[in-house]
């Protein structure tokens, strides 16, 4: 995924209310822009963080700008959580996600249950159903391990719990991680963080859930999956 037009660097003042952060741009004036992450952003939210924004050309856009990505400890992380499913989409068309190749059709945002909505649902013939749920990761608290969640998730819980009974009807259920940072070489759920979803995770594994992390190369130009990591349990 390339962007359409050049970000625009600035400096993080602070990020507030979830969905808000106060950004110095380059000639000093100081903007609120759009945070498209509801997450608690671990360890990128150090003000004087240098940051990168989208411009938005919806003139009935409150907001012009939204935050894209930071750069901490040498290394620049996505934040827009946005972009997972389509960063997705292209690589399994492209064939880059090799455990989600040669499905005949890709559908996005598929209604499952009774109130609920799985990300991807890949159809083939003869490979049969695949549901695919994907979650954003940004968060690395130790050399080279990045971990999901950041924060407590019951939603992303829930997600764990439709694709048990994905598999429960005969159909393949797989969990894709994104990592959009390229400094990490493994996955673990934050257990500290969120036991309940490291326990679900693990349950699921064990009734045949499928889990797979990829980083990502990030930069100003644009975001693309790259490789995969082993995810630890």
């Amino acid at each position: 995924m390339q962007f359409a037009k050049p970000l625009l660097k600035g400096k993080l003042i602070k990020r507030y209310k979830r969905f808000l952060a106060d950004i110095e741009l380059p000639d000093g004036e100081i903007t609120t822009v759009h945070c498209a992450n509801s997450g608690g952003l671990h360890g990128v939210t150090s003000p004087g963080l240098p940051v990168w924004l989208s411009e938005s050309d919806n003139l009935a856009r409150k907001l012009k700008y939204t935050w894209e990505m930071v750069e901490v400890d040498g290394t620049i992380v996505g934040v827009n959580t946005s972009w997972p499913n389509i960063l997705v989409q292209e690589a399994i068309q492209q064939q880059v996600i090799t455990e989600l190749c040669d499905y005949a059709f890709l559908k996005r945002e598929v209604k499952y249950g009774t109130s609920s909505r799985l990300d991807i649902l890949l159809q083939d013939p003869v490979k049969g159903d695949c549901f695919v749920e994907i979650k954003n990761v940004h968060m690395r608290r130790e050399p080279f391990l990045a971990e999901f969640p950041d924060g407590v998730t019951t939603r992303g819980t829930k997600h764990l719990s439709e694709m048990m009974s994905v598999v429960q009807e005969g159909k393949r259920a797989v969990m894709l991680y994104i990592i959009q940072r390229q400094d990490c070489e493994k996955l673990r759920f934050a257990a500290d963080i969120d036991p309940v979803y490291a326990q679900t995770a693990l349950k699921a594994k064990e009734q045949g859930v499928e889990f797979y992390a990829y980083c990502c190369d990030v930069n100003p130009d644009g975001i693309v999956i790259k490789s995969p990591l082993p995810v630890l349990f």
